[in-house]
């Protein structure tokens, strides 16, 4: 950590928040006197970009919409030593943003993620709750169980992390690929628990559960074939396998009971899936070998940013 005083940035996306804005960028510029926040605003029809302003926030605006667009605009301009991402519908405790920078910086970690607590039904709706769990549960599984709450907006970072992500998601799979970016590259992280309350009177939740969820599902799927293609394929293979056995089981059965085989049509595409899962584990070797070399060129662009400095 270097003796200077680092530079803190707050991040707000927002799309029609007029009824939270004000009380967000408030309650942040109070928890961290230091810092500078910045609204980006996506689009908004209301009284969103007024309302930051007269908060004391600098605002821009991203007219791509999707929260994953907003995030690549503000990592892309903005410069700071540490960068606090937070929704903007007041949901999030800003109290917790002081003890979060305290501890990326104590701790040398490059992102520090804001597990939601809550006894709120309101505040984390039963749909999003087991959605957010299943979801976290196969990224544990693929990449490590570093992190449990997947889907949270509220996380801290380091320079070296924002100024080496690659920000391709539009939308909300936009924490999805944030946090498989992390564990993907072995990146020290941590994760700190944070209340989590429900929307003010007049806000409403722009995440569609079903929608968002299946592009989110899309995204664990993308990135695991991407980021790990010998499971993906190997997977993919097995699943051919045992149908290609449980096609074929019938036919050897009837082979040996009457040295025939009757169901020509049912043993080639048993014989055709087989092959095909014997194929699928060989791109997944070969794609396996193209991964690690994709994974080095990132660890290499990750480490061309500077890091903590020793005091």
């Amino acid at each position: 950590m270097s003796r200077i005083t680092p530079s803190i940035a707050v991040l707000i996306p927002c799309h029609n928040e007029e009824a939270a804005i004000t009380k967000v960028v408030s309650d942040f510029r109070a928890a961290l006197p230091t810092a500078v926040v910045y609204v980006y605003d996506n689009n908004s029809t209301d009284r969103t970009i007024a309302l930051a302003r007269d908060a004391g926030a600098r605002v821009f605006t991203e007219p791509m919409q999707g929260k994953g667009n907003v995030v690549r605009r503000m990592f892309s301009d903005i410069e700071a030593d540490v960068y606090v991402l937070v929704d903007g519908d007041d949901t999030y405790l800003a109290a917790s943003a002081g003890p979060m920078v305290k501890k990326l910086l104590e701790e040398r970690l490059d992102m520090l993620n804001g597990t939601r607590v809550t006894e709120i039904a309101e505040a984390y709706r039963r749909g999003h709750r087991l959605g957010n769990t299943v979801l976290s549960g196969m990224v544990r599984r693929a990449f490590g169980s570093r992190i449990k709450d997947l889907l949270s907006g509220y996380r801290v970072f380091s320079k070296r992390f924002v100024k080496s992500f690659p920000a391709l998601s539009s939308g909300f799979e936009i924490e999805t690929e944030l946090t498989i970016h992390a564990l993907e590259l072995g990146m020290p992280v941590g994760e700190v628990d944070t209340p989590y309350k429900e929307r003010p009177a007049g806000s409403a939740s722009k995440l569609r559960t079903y929608s968002d969820g299946i592009r989110i599902l899309r995204t664990i799927i993308l990135l695991i074939k991407d980021e790990r293609p010998l499971l993906f394929f190997a997977s993919c293979g097995l699943v051919l396998f045992v149908t290609a056995i449980g096609l074929a089981v019938p036919i050897f059965v009837e082979f040996h009971r009457t040295h025939l085989v009757p169901r020509f049509p049912t043993a080639i595409l048993s014989t055709g899936l087989a092959l095909l899962s014997f194929l699928s584990l060989a791109c997944g070797l070969i794609l396996d070998s193209v991964a690690r070399g994709r994974k080095e060129i990132k660890r290499m662009s990750y480490l061309a940013v500077p890091g903590w400095q020793g005091e």
